[in-house]
């Protein structure tokens, strides 16, 4: 499905207890290949694994939107018990709500609304003003308009931010009209979240 790959296994056999044997030695083998891509050998949405990691660790995390519009936070909120982790989301989607979130008005000026710089900002200021552990920032160009030369449309810049600073930044260029690019991005976002909470 879009922004993720679903690999389904299965066999025959005669005997149950063997087939269950063979099944589990092939997704064992398979997520020793996969390593830090594998985000759930038992069909777990990517939500509910991020919910899961986030309980374990004790973290909290707030989200600053521009591009997605929320969609992050909905995802984060479609998981029972959500407010245990979720502090706070903001959509940052004009200039204005990103200055009044706490990101300088000269840094977008200088750098535009879609930059590493800005979605930096917006990380750090979701971190805290919400006091929590980890702060996501998202900005990017949905379309169908609004991308040049250098921002197509489908570029967007993901940002998180924890204790000790920036913990991830990336950049991605998504192919798809304007809720395809929304969908990939929600995805990559939940998924940067993910492997920053597996390391601790």
């Amino acid at each position: 499905s879009l922004g993720q790959l679903e690999i389904h296994l299965s066999t025959r056999s005669a005997d149950a207890c063997e087939a269950s044997r063979i099944l589990e030695a092939a997704t064992a083998e398979l997520a020793s290949v996969l390593g830090k891509s594998l985000v759930s050998a038992c069909g777990q949405s990517l939500e509910v694994v991020v919910s899961r990691l986030l309980r374990q660790c004790g973290c909290r995390i707030a989200v600053a939107e521009s591009c997605t519009g929320g969609l992050v936070a909905s995802r984060l909120t479609d998981v029972p018990g959500a407010s245990d982790y979720l502090l706070a989301g903001w959509v940052t989607y004009s200039n204005e709500a990103k200055v009044a979130l706490g990101v300088n008005a000269d840094l977008i000026s200088e750098k535009g609304a879609v930059s590493e710089e800005v979605v930096k900002a917006m990380a750090v200021a979701a971190r805290q003003r919400a006091a929590a552990d980890y702060g996501l920032g998202i900005t990017g160009i949905a379309g169908p308009e609004g991308g040049s030369t250098q921002k197509p449309v489908g570029t967007v810049w993901f940002a998180l931010a924890g204790g000790d600073g920036i913990a991830r930044c990336r950049k991605f260029r998504f192919v798809g009209d304007r809720s395809r690019v929304k969908l990939q991005a929600t995805q990559t976002a939940l998924d940067m979240l993910r492997r920053e909470l597996e390391l601790r």
